[in-house]
């Protein structure tokens, strides 16, 4: 933890703006539609500019929490209003910002009814999703965690599909689902520290000094798992995920893919990693082999779907699959791919849904058969699409070829065979993205209502144009991203070569190795260090 250089209270500006935008809005007419529209969209890009002063004042040489604000808030259980970040933190916060800039701006003509209470619940969701990434007392994570669960419950449900309900009741049920164990895990941790040091704290940073049981780790992993794993969603946790993203509105189904999934991904890192590194060795075999069975299967599932929203939704599922296998291959490369792969998932599947919402708007159907040849008819839209097909891909030259390569190595120097499998996941990939690319946008134009399609309009293209520059961006120069995150990284995979030999760590998914770590900890019994 370092000194606040900036000396202002940045974190909780980036959380309470949103939240006083909300509150703002509850005093407009709901009939001043455009009004409510402005603002909220005013409220998301001063909350983005607010936000890119951390890059001028964040220090890429330390792993250290920088921008710490620390108010007493429940002393007498030893929580506190704590809030930093690292690089990682830093990525995903600066992604939150700007996604919510482009979920205001494709939801522009899309939703015509109740559009305040809309727009309140998208700047809400804002607020949590930034807490999640900023917090560094356990009850305060919890707390923003569940507050993202709410507003994005009301967006399904209020304003989706034909199916919501159903959809709705999938997601929330799997969520809390996996809200509950987490919270135990958390509890279990808090009487452990509180037992063995005699002070009970839910700061992260003291957690993080102490070494815990064995036995102990073991089931909190566990639990963690749960929590995480099904935000994901971790193959065979995903049955909830299409329904939820073919119900959504499409900024729902942008913020959900963009950010909401990885704040699965961020607790294995923030959590799991760091906590419980012993137990970590031991669940890894386990956790590439899910991750790799759900690159293969989501990339199956992918090319059998009719539906274009269905096909993206699983995509990521294989997606999040190989950012799953990079952290828990535990070695840098793998680390790195996986955090890079988190960013890059959020730019090309949020682009993804934004052209699925573009063409719905003018045909109100995602039917493949329902489409065909509107290249003639629509070429910037095509050459956009096909930019971000490419992303999703992962083609050189574009973000997703440096996170897949990365991951891919890592995965390798961890074990062979599970690399081999998961380089499958590209190749499919490429196919099932190709091949609906082909049957929606070229050939002969075979529907009447295809042939008057209007091209996208300035604010469409204003809505696409983040997401090609940082395709391009991140896809060209690469290092501009991984420098902000090495450090965090680097003193992961430090922390884990310190405690397991290198010999162990690039061997961890074997039996042997498993057996190995499982026997060299269960001498320790409850004892703490």
């Amino acid at each position: 933890m370092i000194e606040n250089t900036l000396h202002l209270p940045i974190l909780s500006l980036l959380i309470f703006i949103p939240l006083l935008g909300a509150v703002c809005l509850l005093f407009f007419n709901a009939a001043s539609k455009d009004s409510i529209r402005q603002t909220a969209l005013g409220v998301t890009i001063i909350n983005f500019v607010v936000s890119l002063l951390l890059l001028a004042y964040f220090d890429v040489s330390t792993h250290k929490m920088q921008f710490v604000e620390r108010l007493p808030w429940m002393p007498w259980i030893g929580s506190d209003y704590f809030l930093g970040m690292d690089g990682i933190s830093l990525t995903l916060v600066l992604l939150t910002t700007l996604i919510s800039v482009v979920a205001i701006l494709c939801s522009w003509t899309a939703i015509e009814e109740r559009v305040k209470e809309y727009m309140i619940f998208l700047l809400i969701l804002e607020a949590g999703m930034v807490g999640v990434f900023v917090s560094l007392d356990m009850v305060v994570f919890f707390l923003f965690w569940e507050i993202g669960l709410v507003p994005m419950y009301f967006l399904i449900g209020i304003w989706g599909g034909k199916r919501k309900l159903y959809a709705n009741i999938k997601f929330f049920l799997y969520t809390l689902f996996g809200s509950v164990f987490m919270l135990a895990g958390i509890l279990a941790l808090y009487f452990a520290h509180g037992k063995a040091t005699g002070v009970y704290t839910f700061d992260l940073l003291r957690l993080y000094e102490m070494q815990y049981a064995y036995n102990l780790q073991w089931w909190v992993f566990l639990a963690f798992f749960l929590g995480f794993a099904i935000k994901v969603p971790l193959f065979p946790f995903h049955t909830w995920l299409p329904d939820a993203h073919v119900e959504a509105p499409t900024a729902g189904s942008v913020i959900l893919a963009g950010i909401l999934l990885k704040m699965g991904t961020y607790g294995f890192l923030r959590f799991n990693l760091p906590l419980l590194l012993d137990a970590t060795m031991s669940f890894a075999p386990f956790l590439l082999i899910l991750s790799v069975v759900g690159i293969v299967y989501g990339a199956f599932l992918a090319m059998a779907q009719k539906d274009i929203k269905k096909l993206v939704a699983y995509s990521s599922v294989s997606h999040l699959g190989a950012v799953m296998a990079g952290i828990f291959a535990l070695n840098q490369q793998g680390i790195d791919g996986g955090v890079l792969q988190m960013i890059n998932h959020g730019v090309s599947t949020g682009g993804l849904f934004l052209i699925i919402g573009m063409i719905y708007e003018r045909r109100h159907t995602r039917l493949i058969a329902d489409f065909g040849g509107i290249a003639k008819v629509m070429p910037v839209y095509a050459t956009l699409t096909l930019i971000i097909f490419f992303s999703s891909i992962g083609l050189p030259g574009t973000n997703g070829f440096v996170g897949e390569l990365l991951i891919l190595i890592g995965l390798f120097k961890s074990n062979v065979l599970l690399s081999v499998i998961a380089a499958t996941g590209v190749i499919l990939g490429a196919a099932y993205m190709l091949w609906m690319y082909q049957r929606v946008i070229f050939g002969e134009i075979t529907r009447e209502e295809n042939r008057t399609l209007k091209d996208l309009n300035g604010r469409e293209l204003l809505t696409l144009l983040p997401v090609i520059v940082l395709i391009l961006w991140i896809g060209i120069f690469p290092g501009h991203f991984l420098r902000y995150t090495n450090a965090s990284t680097t003193h992961l995979v430090e922390m884990i070569n310190k405690n397991h030999p290198a010999d162990v760590v690039a061997t961890h998914s074997s039996a042997g190795a498993e057996a190995h770590a499982l026997n060299a900890h269960a001498d320790k019994g409850e004892a703490h260090r």
